[in-house]
Formats: structure tokens, C-alpha cells, sequence
């Protein structure tokens, strides 16, 4: 029997996203989403995402690719792996999420979805088409698992069958009429490692996570992180990868990135804690490649400050002073302070008594003056 053109249509379509080099592919109809709009609805009525700018109307574009391209019919979904090899830890050493230590991955995902729509345009005769990739607002994990691309994980986290949850997700939204794929009707089951191994406790095992919480959103949010949070953060410096890196479907996958996704350099992957610390202008050119660069120089050196602390390390006091005195960023002296705090040596001591006297930034002095209080374990991690 001859293939109706919707099946031909999707099979080329199909083909094309493989032979552009998505690793896998998979189609779901572009219809809106009410369970996604009240799921989303309600993690902003919980605080979930408090730290980003989200709102009731994004959880409604984000849900109808509609307000992406009028007239969507369909969303072709795809993967990418990016799990490589890390770097074992080394005093000093900061900690980094694989996702982030090649080249920014949101040009590559640019790179292969605009490939993959070139083709569809050309099978349509016309634009038909545009690309999401982290980069509007479409819910990319809420597509992958319509199309069974893959299901959401405990750790809230898509997992692709064969590729586990290390994975970039991006989305061609197109005016073609695909035949949609089924979803998997797989599940974690009673699988509770990620939740295990998360230090912060930000997944709940119901499928959601509150971000406040999350190590990887606390690297990236612009103000200072609670202090409440900041010991359980350990020396991540960008990211986390503890959920991923415990999920039995990555371990089964193993590290199945392309050269592309190895570290651009090895400070990338395991940067050096005082380099870091010190990171601005023209030293701040190299991270810029990365995802990393994004958030800006300072936010970098405040995480490194926090990496040190958590390092106890005396060695570490004379360069965190230095940040406590010299930083043009409030932010830094902040965390600085606290770092030293934490360390609690007697030149650290002195570095925040100079501080608590002379520095002009209200949460500088603050910071410094709980810091040289005495230690209430019990009040150590409330939030």
C-alpha cells in the first residue's frame, strides 16, 4: 500500500533530523497543553522558580507552540548528548556541569535545529518552521515526553531511552501535519537516587523541584546566594550534575558526548578556585564561550568564593581577603566574607573585623558581622 504523504512527510522529516545529527528524534502534535499550564501555574504559586522571571502568561505561551509560529501543527523533538569523561577532584579545583564546559551549547543546538528546518522548509515549498532551544518560551521537557522521546524523571529532568537525562533538548515547530509518536509509558518507578544524592533537598519526588533550593540555579542567580545553602553547595561552581550522574538510565548511557562536548580547556571543567576569584575584563574573554559567561564575571567569582570556603582551607585566606578588600562587586565581598568566616582562622578574623569597620556596602558589614559571631550550630542550615 503506498505511504500517505503525512507518513512520507514524516519519514523524510525524520531522517533529515538524524542525518543533521540529532542523536534522537521524535514528533508530537502542536496542540496546547492545560495539564503543562496548571503544572507550571502551580510550581510559580509554590515559589518554585522565585529566582527567574516567570509568570502565569509565560506558563501559557510555553504551552501552545502556537505563540511561537501561528499555525504550528506540529513540534519535532530532538536530543543531543552531552555527558563526557569529568575530571577527577583535586584541591582547589572547583566543580562544573558537563553541560557547560564545551562551547555554549545553545549555538551547536542554533546549529542542528536550523539545519533540520532548512529541510523541512525546503519539503514544504515555504518557511514553515521556527527553532526553540532554552531560548524561547516553549516547555521543551513537556514536548519530549508528549512525543515519547522521553519521560520525565524524578529529578524533573527528561530521560531519553539509550541516552539517559544528560541530554540537550531542542524543538522545530512547524506548520506540517506530522504523524505524531506515542508517548513511552515508562517511569522511575521506585527509583529514588537522585533524590538521594541531592544535598540541598530541592526534589521532592513527585516530579517537581523547588529551584530556591537547586545547586545548579543557585550558581546562576544574580544575588546572593542563602546563606543557609551556601555549605551544601560544596566547590560547584556552575551547575550540578549529582541527579544526572545517580540516574541509572545515564549510568547505563555512560558518556555518550561527542568531541564537541569535551571541556574547551581544562580550566572549564575543574577551574582553579583563586583564578577564578580573581576572573574579570580581559581573563574574563575565556569563559565567555562557554555557558558559563552568561550571568557575568562576578557572579563566577562569588561562586568561587563559596567553593573556598567550603574548601577550609587556610591557605586559601590570604586571596579571600584580597576579594573582601578589593572586589569592585558588593556581592563578591559578601560571599568573600563569608568564606572567611567560615575558614575562621585568625587572618581571616582580621580580614573581617577591617571589613565590618570599613567597608561600604550595608551587606558587606552584615556578612562580616555574622561571620565573626560565635557559631549556632543548630541555627546552621535553616531555610
Amino acid at each position: 500500500m503506498a505511504e500517505s504523504p503525512r507518513s512520507e512527510a514524516t519519514r523524510a522529516v525524520k531522517a533529515a533530523a538524524r542525518a543533521c545529527g540529532a542523536a534522537a528524534v521524535r514528533i508530537a502534535t502542536a496542540r496546547p497543553d492545560p495539564v503543562t499550564v496548571e503544572r507550571m501555574r502551580d510550581a510559580f504559586a509554590r515559589g518554585d522558580f522565585a529566582t527567574w522571571p516567570y509568570d502565569d502568561a509565560y506558563a501559557a505561551r510555553a504551552s501552545d507552540p502556537a505563540t511561537l509560529l501561528p499555525g504550528a501543527r506540529s513540534v519535532v523533538c530532538v536530543a543531543m548528548p552531552y555527558a563526557t569523561p569529568a575530571p577527577r577532584e583535586r584541591r582547589g579545583r572547583g566543580r562544573v556541569s558537563a553541560y557547560a564546559w564545551s562551547a555554549d551549547y545553545h549555538r551547536r543546538m542554533q546549529t542542528l535545529l536550523r539545519a533540520i528546518a532548512a529541510q523541512i522548509d525546503a519539503l514544504a515549498g515555504e518557511p514553515a518552521t521556527r527553532v526553540a532551544c532554552d531560548t524561547a518560551p516553549l516547555a521543551e521537557r513537556a514536548f519530549a515526553a508528549r512525543s515519547g522521546l522521553g519521560w520525565i524523571g524524578k529529578h524533573t529532568s527528561a530521560i531519553v531511552p539509550g541516552l539517559g537525562s544528560a541530554v540537550f533538548l531542542g524543538e522545530v515547530v512547524t506548520t506540517l501535519e506530522l504523524e505524531p509518536d506515542p508517548p513511552l509509558k515508562t517511569s522511575c518507578g521506585a527509583c529514588t537516587r537522585c533524590i538521594d544524592v541531592c544535598p540541598t533537598g530541592a526534589l521532592r519526588g513527585d516530579g517537581t523541584i523547588d529551584a530556591r533550593r537547586c545547586i545548579s540555579d543557585l550558581t546562576q542567580r544574580r544575588d546572593a546566594i542563602p546563606r543557609a545553602l551556601r555549605p551544601l553547595i560544596g566547590t560547584w561552581v556552575w551547575g550540578c550534575d549529582l541527579c544526572n550522574d545517580a540516574c541509572p538510565p545515564s549510568q547505563r548511557a555512560g558518556a555518550r558526548g561527542d568531541t564537541a562536548s569535551r571541556p574547551l580547556e581544562e580550566e572549564h571543567a575543574a577551574p582553579d578556585l583563586g583564578a577564578l576569584l580573581r576572573v574579570r575584563g580581559a581573563r574574563f574573554r575565556r569563559w565567555r564561550r562557554t555557558a558559563m559567561g552568561w550571568r557575568g564575571a562576578a557572579v563566577l567569582r562569588r561562586n568561587a568564593a563559596v567553593a573556598l570556603g567550603n574548601g577550609l582551607d587556610r591557605a586559601d585566606v590570604p586571596a579571600l581577603a584580597q576579594a573582601l578588600r578589593d572586589d569592585p562587586s558588593a556581592l563578591v565581598r559578601e560571599h568573600a566574607a563569608w568564606a572567611l568566616g567560615r575558614i575562621g582562622s585568625p587572618p581571616a578574623l582580621a580580614a573581617l573585623r577591617e571589613a565590618l569597620a570599613g567597608d561600604a556596602a550595608p551587606a558587606v558589614r552584615e556578612e562580616a558581622r555574622a561571620a565573626l559571631e560565635p557559631r549556632r550550630p543548630a541555627e546552621a542550615f535553616r531555610f
